[in-house]
């Protein structure tokens, strides 16, 4: 029986979008309105959605059915499904991904995850949704995903959290968000080749996203384990399986200790930086002091200084030397 495909993603030329859409209308789908797309539509089962940017989304109970009879045979004029591991040979490579999850929020802490994966794992997990998690809404999906990424056979993680307390000496000791991540990914990736004995084959490489404009500031973090295999940093680095796996755990990290915090404080600490967050941050001030937001908050922002009270530095450009960091003032 063939593997329940929930969801597919490609990348269509212009005549292969205006082939779709052609088709799309002569068998009468329903249209529909969805944010960044040249067209949407929907039958049966099927949900499609073709982006500004070329990426074409199926999803949907019969997203298999759609994608092996009508994708490929008719727009794609190949068949892609099942040999993603010969157009990609890396798919199926032994590896190492990390990210994290926290930096831009003003409550909560700084998580960082890592995922070894195999063969093995990447086809367990065929079909199971698995991306990057700033991509994925549901706090209850995260969780879902988290569970199936530490309970496949053969997947070996770690999670360094970093709370908020511990974020803020960070900051005063290194003074740059881009050397807390760096440790971070660093010992996420030391704390995984610490579990070789799990790991068959042992990883070729761990990737990460390249967070900081030198590569340098992470391969200079890497501890004496991390040294001896391959590191690769590159933008958007939540394409490759192993890296989407690691956002997810990071990000299913920082909602539970978010919402701890919420528990042990009895208040709402928002997500990310806005307006909300700035009027959360000045109530919590009002109700624990300055010293109680260190214990939530990562205190370089500048809704630090907003709640408060205390005047904002002028927002400066500039450039570490040596770091080829770009930095803009303290914080949001």
């Amino acid at each position: 029986m063939a593997t329940p495909l929930a969801i597919y993603t490609c990348t269509l030329t212009p005549a292969q979008a205006e082939a779709l859409e052609a088709w799309l209308r002569e068998q009468d789908w329903t249209w529909r309105e969805v944010a960044h797309a040249r067209f949407a539509a929907e039958k049966g089962r099927v949900n499609i959605v073709f982006y500004q940017s070329g990426k074409l989304v199926v999803q949907g109970k019969e997203t298999r059915e759609f994608v092996e009879f009508v994708l490929e045979p008719v727009i794609l004029k190949e068949a892609r499904l099942g040999y993603e591991a010969v157009l990609n040979p890396d798919l199926l490579l032994p590896r190492i991904g990390v990210d994290e999850s926290g930096k831009g929020d003003f409550f909560g802490p700084l998580c960082v995850a890592g995922v070894y994966l195999n063969e093995a794992v990447v086809r367990a997990w065929e079909g199971a949704g698995i991306k990057d998690s700033k991509s994925i809404g549901s706090a209850k999906r995260i969780d879902e995903l988290a569970r199936l990424i530490r309970e496949t056979p053969g997947c070996v993680t770690s999670v360094v959290p970093i709370g908020n307390p511990a974020y803020n000496r960070l900051y005063a000791s290194m003074g740059n968000v881009n050397r807390i991540l760096a440790w971070g990914h660093a010992r996420a990736i030391e704390n995984l080749l610490l579990q070789r004995h799990r790991m068959n084959p042992p990883p070729v490489r761990a990737i990460s996203d390249q967070f900081a404009a030198n590569e340098a500031v992470l391969a200079k973090a890497l501890m004496s384990l991390g040294r001896q295999i391959e590191l690769v940093q590159r933008h958007k680095a939540e394409s490759d399986l192993a890296v989407a796996a690691a956002s997810i755990l990071a990000r299913d990290e920082f909602l539970r200790r978010l919402a701890g915090l919420e528990m042990e404080y009895g208040t709402s600490l928002p997500k990310g930086a806005s307006a909300a967050v700035d009027a959360a941050a000045a109530a919590f001030v009002t109700a624990h002091g300055a010293k109680g937001l260190a214990a939530v908050a990562k205190m370089h922002f500048r809704t630090a200084l907003r709640a408060q009270g205390l005047p904002e530095p002028a927002r400066v450009e500039w450039r570490a030397r040596g770091s080829g960091e770009r930095t803009s003032g303290r914080g949001r």
